[in-house]
């Protein structure tokens, strides 16, 4: 078979080119992988096609936003036609308030909406929001989840969870308390009597495993903060449009007060955020209500609400409220991979899946993770590293190289998920030889 080093020269010289004006050579550290990432030259339905012609299966599908696959057409023939009439304009346009009502159509939870260029940037307010409503400074996260680069979250990421990222100073992260993820006791006994502004979650700890959330957990939460008059913020920029038409709050039947959405909202072909709630949250924002500058709650953005991000965004949504049987699709493809890979893993003493609906993640630890400490800290990455290889010398593009996750789209078919699954045979049979 032709290995992915000799297959890729083209690849391997960008790389090389790459590291003399980008740190590591990528723009994004999640974006390498060993000896070199494959640099992508076209992309269409589930495929990937690098430089030197290399055809790939997508399952990184551009960080999860494409629910559709590449250069879905509805979405696709929006767009083109939308740069005849204008791109940016930096005021207010008729796509913007389109998308709104359709997010609040569709998201059990929001009222009203504002737009961002980030799911980093929607978390950072949605934290100011809760902060401002409530007048109190703490918000609880928890271990493994991630909620982008904003300083006050970006703590516990992963192991070791007491250790700093590089640049971060103890008064951003002060207000910050980091809990254990699906364990409601240590919650319920951590916060005791503390105030607290609010508790920040990922029902899906994305980039933890894909870990879903116990459902008493996510209402143990909702009750906490009812009690402790604080807002419950669901980090839904991985599960919003992805488990449902409305997320995973509507699966999960648990409302929270603020819901910070990314990714698919753009149509999954622009740089994009979103954080929504009820409308006694939002007004603070609201500059017709609060006419001085210190008594609301700013947000705000250049490019936020572009032409192009928001017809395209409501093009796929309005599709998505349609289509329910896109999710049915999507589900039966996840459960799935999920059920084959882990019956080959465990038979074998090698790991477990993880996930819900469209996410699969794959552990190679010796229990199976409910939780993302489980999941980060008894891992094999050497096995996960020969794993993501294994599966790249077959064709198959997974995220990440030390934490394998699937994210499977509407154009992937049942013979790709087989040919994933034989893959992963493979790959099981030789490591337990080795």
């Amino acid at each position: 078979m032709t290995t992915y080093e000799s297959s890729t020269p083209r690849s391997r010289e960008l790389f090389e080119k790459a590291k003399q004006y980008l740190p590591g050579g990528v723009t994004y550290s999640i974006r390498y992988f060993e000896p070199y990432p494959f640099y992508v030259y076209k992309a269409y339905a589930q495929k990937l096609v690098d430089v030197d012609g290399n055809e790939y299966t997508d399952y990184w599908i551009g960080h999860g936003a494409k629910l559709m696959g590449h250069k879905y057409p509805p979405v696709m023939e929006a767009i083109n036609r939308q740069i005849e009439y204008g791109i940016h304009v930096g005021l207010p346009h008729e796509w913007e308030i389109n998308l709104a009502r359709q997010i609040s159509r569709m998201v059990p939870s929001i009222d009203k909406v504002r737009f961002t260029n980030s799911g980093t940037e929607a978390n950072m307010y949605a934290v100011r929001l809760a902060r401002a409503y409530t007048r109190k400074t703490v918000i609880v996260k928890f271990e493994g989840n991630w909620h982008g680069g904003y300083d006050a979250l970006h703590v516990a990421v992963s192991p070791p969870y007491d250790k700093v990222c590089a640049g971060l100073t103890s008064e951003a992260i002060g207000d910050t308390m980091v809990l254990p993820y699906n364990d409601l006791e240590r919650v319920e006994k951590a916060v005791g009597k503390i105030e607290i502004a609010g508790i920040i979650v990922e029902p899906v700890a994305g980039a933890g495993g894909m870990i879903p959330a116990d459902v008493e957990f996510l209402k143990g939460l909702r009750e906490i903060c009812d009690r402790k008059n604080a807002l419950l913020i669901f980090d839904e920029v991985i599960t919003g449009f992805r488990l449902s038409a409305g997320g995973a709050q509507k699966i999960y039947n648990v409302m929270p007060d603020i819901t910070t959405l990314g990714k698919i909202v753009g149509g999954g072909e622009f740089a994009v955020g979103a954080f929504g709630g009820r409308n006694e949250f939002m007004e603070l924002l609201d500059q017709t209500k609060h006419r001085e500058y210190h008594e609301r709650v700013f947000q705000g953005g250049t490019f936020t609400a572009n032409m192009l991000m928001t017809v395209a965004g409501y093009t796929l949504l309005s599709e998505l409220e349609r289509r329910p049987e896109i999710y049915t699709y999507l589900d039966n493809l996840g459960e799935k991979l999920r059920k084959n890979i882990g019956e080959i893993l465990e038979k074998l003493g090698l790991g477990y899946t993880t996930g819900i609906g469209s996410l699969v993640g794959v552990h190679f630890t010796p229990v199976r993770p409910r939780d993302v400490k489980t999941a980060q800290t008894m891992k094999d990455k050497e096995k996960s590293r020969k794993y993501f290889k294994h599966l790249l010398e077959n064709r198959i593009i997974a995220l990440t190289y030390e934490n394998p996750q699937f994210f499977i789209s509407s154009a992937h078919t049942i013979e790709d998920i087989e040919k994933l699954i034989q893959a992963t045979e493979e790959f099981a049979k030789n490591i337990v030889k080795q």
